[in-house]
């Protein structure tokens, strides 16, 4: 019988069968950090119960940690609380840990695949709505709630019903100055903040086949923003090539009975999908968001339209225009931005800096921008020191640093003043969700780069 991806890892996996219920279903690399597991660990403590395959947990501090003097006491005591715990617990429990100061700390989602932890074919999960980032390898990966952070921990499974699922193609050739950010926020835009729901999503087609791994991480990082239970990309030659010779990759003889399997990790011909999207790859512009939630988004170069051309209720959509500022029909370029964010375990890696370099050598960055440039990791920071695009940003007035979640979630000092509108490269643009009463637009490196030197919305085809 043909199979899809998605039927295949997820079958390979499933422990056992409850009928009219979920599947039991086991977990290959769970991640964790410091904000969802410390309760996690709490039940363990009060069952009087252990972690079962701690080999197969993986830690590092990423939510709560600041992005300027780490090599400072944390001065938030919450903060302060949570990595204390998190070093405590995985010491317990012989847990790997890269906490703050690890040479190997930073975003989980960015950790994960640059050593090699995340493969094709597992099964990952962590207690962060973005752990569907690890889907671009071909693994079915999704976030979970404190109490499955601990299910995991004490049985290494889950209680899982099997979404249906959905296939999204897209073909063709992108044009100038899109990117993988641009291309999943112009999906998100078409079926809304809620379209995927209760779907997993498959990518297949030429853009994602062309597409580098650092871009399929992007589009599957955002899968969770319209409603999917995760999201995948088959793993082919090129997700061999980024995982060999990694710290923790399969090494000899192991690597290539591995490689061969992994081969064997795409939908067969004539597998059925309950749902099937296709978009041409041309109709794709640099996308940029102008409402609260990730699907109110537009072409750079359109209008904000109005309400009756999208799928959001009049009401809501109307209630997110106020709060942006912004009204029916109004043209995007030229808004006045405050804040730029370049970072995020959406666009942390070195591809997202170096395509934000490429727009900023040799200009300024605007005197009425203030801008955080994030990177996911330390292996990130080091790369971007090793090619010099740490010196194309100091000409150009801007600051690295250090790694975190930062601006994306406003859990950490790195919040976005009330009022103040921040163009932004990471997930969400919730009300209030890079700092109370702050306003963001998502957008790709691109764009961000643009509105940084220019100081407001700006089309980044102007400078390619």
């Amino acid at each position: 019988m043909s199979k899809t991806l998605f039927d295949k890892v997820w079958d390979a996996h499933v422990v056992r069968k409850i009928e009219d219920g979920p599947d039991v279903f086991f977990i290959d690399r769970h991640f964790i950090h410091e904000v969802t597991s410390p309760v996690a660990f709490l039940g363990l403590e009060n069952r009087g119960i252990g972690v079962m395959f701690p080999e197969r947990t993986f830690a590092t501090a990423d939510h709560n940690t600041p992005t300027i003097n780490q090599h400072l006491p944390v001065e938030d005591p919450l903060s302060a609380n949570q990595l204390k715990a998190l070093e405590t617990n995985t010491g317990k429990y012989g847990i790997s840990h890269w906490g703050l100061g690890h040479q190997k700390n930073g975003i989980v989602h960015v950790v994960g695949p640059e050593n090699g932890i995340t493969l094709p074919g597992m099964t990952i999960v962590c207690g962060d709505s973005h752990t569907s980032t690890h889907g671009a390898f071909g693994a079915i990966a999704f976030g979970i709630g404190t109490s499955e952070v601990e299910m995991v921990l004490s049985s290494q499974c889950i209680m899982q019903p099997k979404p249906k699922k959905m296939r999204i193609t897209v073909n063709g050739q992108l044009g100038k100055g899109v990117l993988p950010k641009d291309v999943i926020l112009y999906i998100i835009s078409k079926i809304s903040a809620a379209g995927a729901t209760g779907y997993f999503v498959e990518y297949a087609g030429d853009v994602f086949e062309n597409m580098s791994m650092e871009g399929r991480m992007t589009v599957c990082n955002m899968s969770i923003e319209m409603g999917a239970r995760g999201g995948m990309i088959a793993p082919d030659e090129k997700t061999f090539e980024y995982l060999k010779g990694r710290e923790q990759s399969p090494k000899g003889e192991e690597w290539d009975k591995l490689v061969a399997y992994w081969e064997t990790l795409k939908t067969d011909d004539g597998a059925s999908f309950d749902e099937e999207l296709v978009y041409d790859a041309a109709d794709i512009e640099p996308q940029i968001t102008y409402g609260t939630n990730p699907g109110l988004g537009t072409g750079i170069s359109t209008s904000v339209p109005k309400a009756s051309e999208v799928i959001d209720g009049e009401a809501s959509f109307k209630k997110s225009l106020n709060y942006m500022g912004f009204n029916e029909g109004d043209s995007l370029i030229g808004t006045d931005v405050d804040y730029v964010f370049l970072g995020s375990c959406t666009n942390g890696r070195i591809e997202d800096f170096r395509a934000f370099a490429s727009i900023v050598k040799g200009k300024k960055k605007a005197d009425n921008i203030t801008a955080w440039l994030v990177p996911g990791s330390h292996i990130v920071e080091a790369q971007i020191k090793e090619e010099g695009i740490l010196d194309v940003l100091t000409e150009a007035g801007f600051d690295l640093r250090q790694p975190g979640c930062s601006a994306c979630l406003a859990m950490n000092d790195d919040k976005i003043p009330a009022g103040k509108l921040a163009v932004s490269t990471s997930n969400r643009n919730f009300e209030g969700r890079q700092g109370p009463n702050s306003r963001t637009m998502l957008a790709s490196p691109l764009v961000a780069a643009a509105a940084a030197v220019t100081g407001k919305v700006t089309d980044p085809r102007e400078f390619l």
